[in-house]
Order: C-alpha cells, then sequence, then structure tokens
C-alpha cells in the first residue's frame, strides 16, 4: 500500500499526464492554459499555474514526470507530504514570475511544462543530500551539489543565448524558489550543509544581482 508521501508524488504526476493529454488533443485548451506573456499581464494569472501541467509531447512529459518520480520521492520521504506539495507549487509559481519578469518586454513569449516545479524539486533534494552520487547523461557520476551548480550555471548561459526550445527562465525562477523555501522549512540545513548550501547559493546570489544584465551583454 502506498505511504502518503508516495501517494502525493503519485497524484502530481497522474494531473500532469492527464492535463497534458486534453492539452494533446484539444489545441483550445492548449492555448488557454499555456503561459503567454501578454495573456498573463492582462489579468489571466491562472496561466502561471495551469501551464505546469502542460507539456509538448509523450518526451517532453516522460523527462520531468521520471525526474519528479526520482527527487519527488526524496523530498516527500524526507519532509512528508504537505511540505512536498508547498515546495512543488512554490518552485512552480516561482519559475512563472521569473519567467514573466524576464520575458516581459516579449507579448508573444509562450512556455509550457512542469520543469520550474521540478527544478525546485531537485534543487530541494540536493540540499538535503548534496553529496548524492547522480549520473549526468547516465554515465557520469558527480556529487549532487557539483550537479546543481552546473545546471543552474548552463540555465544561465541557456537563458542568455536562447539555446534550443526550452524555458531555462522557468527552470531557474524554480529552482531558486526551491531553495528559498527548502531553507525556510528546514533552517537547520544552514548549520548541518553549511559549506553546500553557500555553494548551491553563489550562481543565484550572481543571478539575482547581476540577472537584468544579460540580456545586454
Amino acid at each position: 500500500m502506498l505511504e502518503n508521501q508516495n501517494l502525493v508524488v503519485i497524484l502530481i504526476i497522474i494531473a500532469n499526464v492527464l492535463f497534458s493529454m486534453k492539452g494533446f488533443d484539444n489545441y483550445y485548451f492548449f492555448e488557454m492554459y499555456k503561459f503567454q506573456i501578454n495573456k498573463i499581464l492582462s489579468g489571466e494569472k491562472i496561466r502561471m499555474i495551469s501551464s505546469g501541467f502542460l507539456h509538448a509531447d509523450w518526451v517532453h512529459l516522460g523527462f520531468n514526470m521520471y525526474a519528479l518520480y526520482l527527487f519527488g520521492d526524496i523530498v516527500s520521504k524526507i519532509l512528508g507530504a504537505p511540505n512536498f506539495l508547498i515546495i512543488y507549487f512554490g518552485s512552480l509559481l516561482a519559475g512563472s514570475l521569473y519567467t514573466l519578469y524576464y520575458h516581459k518586454s516579449e507579448p508573444y513569449y509562450s512556455a509550457i511544462g512542469a520543469s520550474g516545479a521540478v527544478s525546485g524539486i531537485v534543487y530541494a533534494s540536493i540540499l538535503l543530500f548534496p553529496d548524492m552520487q547522480l549520473l549526468l547523461f547516465f554515465a557520469i557520476p558527480m556529487p549532487g551539489y557539483v550537479f546543481g551548480v552546473g545546471y543552474l550555471l548552463y540555465s544561465i548561459y541557456g537563458m542568455k543565448r536562447q539555446l534550443g526550445n526550452i524555458g531555462h527562465a522557468a527552470h531557474l525562477g524554480g529552482t531558486i524558489g526551491g531553495f528559498a523555501i527548502t531553507l525556510l522549512l528546514v533552517p537547520e540545513l544552514f548549520l548541518v550543509n553549511t559549506i553546500f548550501v553557500f555553494l548551491l547559493a553563489i550562481p543565484i546570489i550572481l543571478l539575482l544581482i547581476f540577472g537584468n544584465k544579460l540580456k545586454s551583454l
């Protein structure tokens, strides 16, 4: 029988699958709930949450849900189902807010996907277990904190260069949200994992200080 902590992760995955499937089959549904700057600024704030449950295709959905299953299980088991949900939806909203801020002058910029929420969950799990071993490209082992810093730096570079059809701003915002919310929920991490907390914070601090200059570089 599934524990409550596992069940909440499964329910979020099911919600993503069902909502995404509806979007696959219904163009108007997809257009109504995707993230789009001009629509959000005109009052359709629900898109900041609903867009996180839409995906472009099964591959996009599959990657996000696989990562959520792996890392969400860690966070929910350690912090409990309510805190998992706080981090998940807080990171999703943070990703949308940062995307809205960064692309505010691009009225037709649009985005979809749970990447912001999942990025926050991934960063939360790394904060809890900074020396966990992760596999880059399923082959190269590295400590979780190295992966976390590298992921952030790549996302910053990707956002500046607009690499691929990827919402790098949502990744960054979600990561910042997951980082901040986890530390608010578990402040003892400052004492237990002090060095790793500051290592993971460095690219976030640099982004917050210099992020508004990225577009002009």
